[in-house]
């Protein structure tokens, strides 16, 4: 296995990879003109602001408002 690749917490290999928590606290909602943080949330990071959800493919957000979708409501 090659050092570059990058891994779950737990150390393993996973189709599942956690972002670096440094990246995490300079990410920012690209939909939103004050542009708040991001919060890791599961698989996904959210905009509390504008309750937009990102995915994240293959340990890589996707940061294209277009590609976000927002929660329904819940009742």
């Amino acid at each position: 296995m090659m050092a570059t690749e990058p891994f779950t917490e737990t150390g393993g290999r996973s189709s599942v990879m956690v972002l670096d928590p440094k990246l995490v606290e300079i990410l920012a909602c690209p939909a939103c003109d004050d542009r708040p943080p991001l919060r890791l949330v599961a698989e996904t990071l959210v905009c509390d602001q504008c309750r937009r959800v990102y995915t994240i493919r293959d340990g890589i957000p996707i940061l294209l408002p277009e590609e976000a979708f927002i929660p329904e409501a819940e009742a």
